[in-house]
């Protein structure tokens, strides 16, 4: 009892990612994945991080 419009709403959204199309621009998702790439270059190193790494 009580799950009729849960499942109403969950069934609309089911139709309309079956039903619509989708356009991916590819440029932008290579865009913002390479730029979290870099952002771990960026990031400081922790202090335990150094002690866990090797002497080079």
């Amino acid at each position: 009892m009580g799950r009729g419009r849960a499942k109403a709403k969950q069934t609309k959204v089911a139709r309309q990612l079956k039903y619509t199309s989708h356009t991916i621009d590819y440029d932008r998702l290579r865009e913002e994945l390479t730029v979290d790439s870099h952002r771990d270059d960026l990031r400081p190193v922790t202090s335990s991080e150094q002690e866990s790494e090797p002497a080079r």
